[in-house]
């Protein structure tokens, strides 16, 4: 071996510990494949991995495991064919990780003994078990692993097993149980005593079974400690686009809907890069949520094409989106039709709040009613609060369609405490409206008006245009004789007959430009004008002004 070639390589280790990714890589990638011992192939795979290339990453791995073989060290020849397989599986190659994981465990089983390997041999079958709805045998799997670990003193075989297990849990209705086994798993991952690629699937795992979970507060922690990890590694592209998804989900709940999409981007450019394809239709089925929200129907269509051509459901989204635009048919057949093919209680809750709106919407109090129902009992199931908001907002709904507004107010406060509690201004926002219906229909008009015009404003920052037409003319400002513009709208269109910009407008109103280029949008459409000039004149002469 030259000189140059072991500088090569030394480099690369120190880079490899100091997690400088590209430098791991690169330097590793000039020494001679020869020239490289098992544990160093590791490593170059490891970084490849890391620095998004998937591609190089299954290569190198694969001369590692014959590397290993070579050295006659099955049970890490093993671990290898362990890595390979998963991350084929998660590609789509069912059939090649269906052949490493045969031949792991064949090594497990030609060494003999004792060894970690015979734990990491279970997971491939729990992780399975998991997607297909056999809870206990994939929990039964998850715990021999969990022991297997334990007992080699192995961390990333626990950390994979406790998370795997935790999941499993959850999916059981044991949920408190599984949120613990989730924190356990992460307690090894932030003390840095698990390997880069497992901290960085034991992050999304756990943080996914915590949105799974309907825990925000915990999603929202371990999304923190997830960006702070990947801040530390400026040269990461594995997991940063995961990261990037979870922050958007936990902005566009709070509100920050613009930094949403700008961070849902983002993630769909990494996880591109990444050749994480499942995960960027995530990515763009969030875009197209917080668009559908905005009243941009052509951005959230497109955005919903797209997730869909990735492979991700685009439900209920799609659904909602065609209630939006007045197709009434065609949201109730995809709506019933992905209800239809969901099984999994806690997946079906995501999908029986749109169910029961649409159900409304097309006059089918009694598919609104099961709807609402059953949401309920599973909520009771899990004892998951923001869930037990969800199905609370839902039974309100659902009561006020059933001329019951005594019994829909119960739900309804109930289920605006809990989001006002979780700093959740759109769903709080809903459910004000809700509230207020249900004032009204007892009479109370007062506090109708009171609960309708907060909404008016909160739905105003948010910048959710439908739900502010909506909101508007519930409070029975919208009138003909102003050609059907809200007053918000008829102010902008004064402020725009004045010369005034949208940033002066903004400023005026105390608005975001974004909110005020939605209301000249809105104009235009009402008006039928198609440029500021024209939509000054028509106000002077409808004596708008």
């Amino acid at each position: 071996m030259s000189l140059a070639m072991a500088g090569d390589i030394e480099l690369g280790r120190a880079a490899f510990a100091q997690r400088a990714w590209s430098e791991a890589y690169e330097r590793l990638s000039h020494a001679d494949a020869d020239a490289l011992a098992a544990d160093d192939l590791v490593s170059l795979a490891t970084s490849a991995y890391m620095v998004g290339r998937m591609d190089i990453f299954l290569e190198i791995l694969e001369r590692s495991h014959h590397a290993y073989l070579d050295e006659d060290d099955l049970p890490q020849a093993a671990r290898c064919a362990f890595y390979l397989g998963v991350n084929l599986a998660i590609l789509g190659e069912g059939a090649r990780a269906s052949g490493w994981f045969g031949r792991g465990q064949r090594l497990v089983e030609r060494h003999g003994a004792d060894c970690a390997e015979q734990g990491y041999m279970l997971l491939p079958a729990a992780m399975q078990q998991l997607m297909t709805g056999q809870y206990a045998d994939a929990e039964s799997n998850a715990v021999v692993a969990v022991e297997c670990g334990e007992r080699f003193g192995d961390r990333d075989l626990l950390a994979l097993a406790l998370h795997i297990r935790g999941q499993t849990l959850i999916k059981q209705a044991r949920t408190e149980e599984g949120l613990i086994l989730l924190d356990e798993a992460m307690l090894a991952v932030t003390a840095d005593e698990v390997s880069p690629i497992i901290s960085g699937v034991v992050y999304c795992g756990v943080i996914a079974g915590c949105e799974e979970a309907y825990d925000v507060r915990r999603a929202q922690e371990w999304t923190e400690a997830l960006t702070r990890w990947c801040e530390e590694q400026p040269e990461l592209v594995a997991f940063t686009g995961r990261c990037l998804s979870h922050r958007a989900g936990l902005m566009q709940l709070r509100g920050a809907w613009a930094e949403a999409l700008e961070e849902a981007d983002r993630a769909r450019e990494r996880c591109e890069q990444g050749m994480n394809l499942a995960a960027a239709g995530l990515a763009l089925y969030q875009q197209g949520e917080v668009h559908r929200l905005q009243g941009d129907f052509a951005a959230a269509e497109a955005a919903y094409r797209d997730a869909n051509r990735y492979g991700h459901e685009p439900q209920p989204g799609l659904s909602l989106l065609r209630l939006g635009q007045g197709d009434e048919e065609a949201a109730a057949s995809s709506i019933r039709r992905v209800l239809g093919e969901t099984i999994e209680p806690l997946l079906r809750t995501r999908l029986l709040p749109a169910h029961t709106e649409i159900a409304l919407a097309v006059g089918d109090a009694t598919a609104a009613r099961c709807a609402a129902d059953e949401l309920s009992a599973i909520a009771a199931d899990y004892d998951i609060v923001m869930l037990r908001a969800i199905a609370a907002n839902v039974q309100g709904m659902v009561a006020l369609a059933e001329e019951d507004p005594s019994t829909a107010l119960v739900s309804l406060r109930a289920a605006r405490a809990t989001w006002q509690e979780l700093d959740a201004p759109y769903e709080t926002a809903r459910t004000r409206v809700l509230i207020g219906l249900a004032c009204r229909a007892l009479g109370d008009e007062d506090t109708a008006v009171l609960e309708l015009e907060e909404a008016t404003t909160m739905f105003e920052h948010l910048g959710a245009l439908p739900d502010l037409i909506r909101v508007e003319a519930l409070v029975g400002r919208a009138t003909a004789d102003t050609h059907g513009l809200t007053p918000r709208e008829l102010e902008v269109l004064r402020l725009v007959a004045a010369g005034k910009t949208n940033r002066d407008i903004a400023a005026e109103l105390v608005v975001s430009e974004h909110t005020v280029a939605r209301h000249v949008q809105n104009i235009f459409a009402k008006l039928r004008v198609s440029s500021r000039t024209a939509a000054t004149a028509f106000a002077f002469e409808h004596h708008l002004v």
